[in-house]
């Protein structure tokens, strides 16, 4: 369903309404209740989902749900359910062998214990630029991060969240990560031009997170032991971050993780074949949620989609607009709505491209700081949704849930609060 003219208010909002749905069953109840876990995501998408296809999906029954399909089978996200799926396997069989323990002792052994918060955060940061993807990142590192919360006495939720964290450091700035190309191809400038306005606006708050976490580390004072690390076993995490640093394709690298995991597993007698086919089917079973999740919140925003309730937003935000900084502030705002209801950056990115840069020629705003406001309010917003695939597949990996996560996700929500002030104070000058 195409729209070519504006659309209403009342119409917008009626289509946006399963959205809203979803926050008031999700957010409300929870919060009225005091727990987060009384009412599980799925359930909450799945209501809204069939108040969406019931009331806002026009046509017959049929065509509703083809609609609806038409999002949950997009190719975008049957790769992001293989994914989930290798993801969990990779996890549960690198557990079963001990990987992640012969890790964990491996950097408790070498870091200080005060300051294991801060080189988790730097490690998580480099290595996620070099790979370009935070789901990679956090594939790698939140079970290794969750090990550690179990040696120290750290909170898992808040050990989990620093990878979180440093995985949208490499999402925001690398130059091949997806945002990065989606944010520099719309707006038609340079990588490196969109690097250098994304570092000044960004790394002074990594650079003060990193502080944080040094300081914080300071105060703790748990005792910790830790046995001799077995290196053999460490060899996937190795394989498994050079391959994905030299960019070879995620599902290829988590299949050869799997692989890996299996053979030193029966080669070193901790498990036979078929304790390594188990261990490949829980890991697997462990992302059943977060699978449903993604499918049935993909359906649903593609209803929301189709009948107008993007459009609506970014007509209604260019209505609204004042000069340089209120050019500015409303593409931050655009992107950072438009990501809520579509949960994905690059989509968001890809969504707002073309209006974001005809916003910007109307209003002589650089291009290069749009590339850089799209992609990094776009990387916080997704940092901090509890349905978005970062988070939900963090929380699965670390056992938790996302409101464990969430409130300790503090670098996400820098570099937000950086990205308004750059816009604010005019910064950096040179491309204000």
């Amino acid at each position: 369903m195409t729209h070519t003219g504006d659309i209403s208010i009342r119409q917008g909002l009626f289509t946006l309404s399963p959205l809203i749905v979803f926050l008031l069953i999700y957010i409300l109840a929870s919060t009225l209740a005091g727990d987060f876990y009384k009412i599980p995501l799925t359930v909450a998408f799945l209501i809204s989902s069939i108040f969406a296809i019931a009331f806002v999906a026009k046509g017959r029954i049929r065509e509703r749900i083809d609609t609806f399909s038409r999002g949950a089978g997009s190719s975008r996200m049957m790769l992001m359910l293989w994914i989930f799926i290798l993801a969990g396997a990779f996890s549960e069989t690198a557990k079963s062998i001990g990987a992640v323990d012969a890790t964990v002792n491996l950097a408790l052994n070498i870091l200080p214990p005060k300051m294991i918060l801060a080189a988790i955060f730097l490690a998580t940061c480099i290595i996620s630029i070099s790979i370009g993807t935070s789901v990679g990142t956090i594939v790698a590192l939140v079970p290794i991060a969750a090990g550690i919360a179990q040696q120290t006495g750290y909170d898992v939720g808040f050990l989990t969240a620093i990878v979180v964290g440093g995985a949208f450091f490499g999402d925001n700035l690398s130059f091949i990560s997806d945002t990065t190309i989606a944010a520099t191809n719309s707006l038609d400038c340079e990588m490196s031009d969109k690097f250098k306005v994304n570092s000044h606006i960004v790394m002074p708050a990594a650079i003060i997170i990193l502080i944080v976490y040094f300081i914080i580390g300071q105060h703790h004072d748990a005792a910790i032991t830790t046995e001799k690390s077995d290196f053999v076993k460490i060899i996937p995490y190795i394989v498994v971050l050079i391959m994905a640093i030299a960019g070879t394709n995620v599902l290829a690298v988590l299949t050869l993780g799997v692989f890996l995991c299996c053979l030193i597993g029966v080669v070193s007698g901790e498990q036979t074949v078929f304790q390594s086919a188990s261990s490949m089917g829980d890991g697997m079973l462990s992302m059943s949620e977060l699978i449903i999740i993604t499918m049935i919140a993909g359906g649903l925003l593609e209803i929301i989609k189709q009948y107008g309730g993007i459009e609506f937003i970014i007509q209604r935000m260019r209505r609204r607009i004042s000069g340089k900084r209120g050019a500015e502030l409303s593409i931050a705002g655009l992107i950072a709505l438009v990501n809520i209801c579509t949960a994905n950056n690059t989509v968001a990115i890809i969504t707002v491209g073309d209006i974001a840069r005809q916003i910007g020629k109307n209003y002589s705003v650089d291009k290069r700081k749009i590339a850089s406001i799209l992609d990094t309010v776009s990387c916080s917003v997704q940092g901090l949704l509890p349905y978005g695939a970062q988070v939900l597949m963090a929380a699965g990996l670390a056992g938790v849930g996302p409101d464990k996560i969430i409130p300790n996700l503090i670098y996400p929500m820098a570099i937000g609060i950086a990205t308004i002030i750059a816009i604010l104070v005019r910064y950096p000058k040179k491309y204000s």
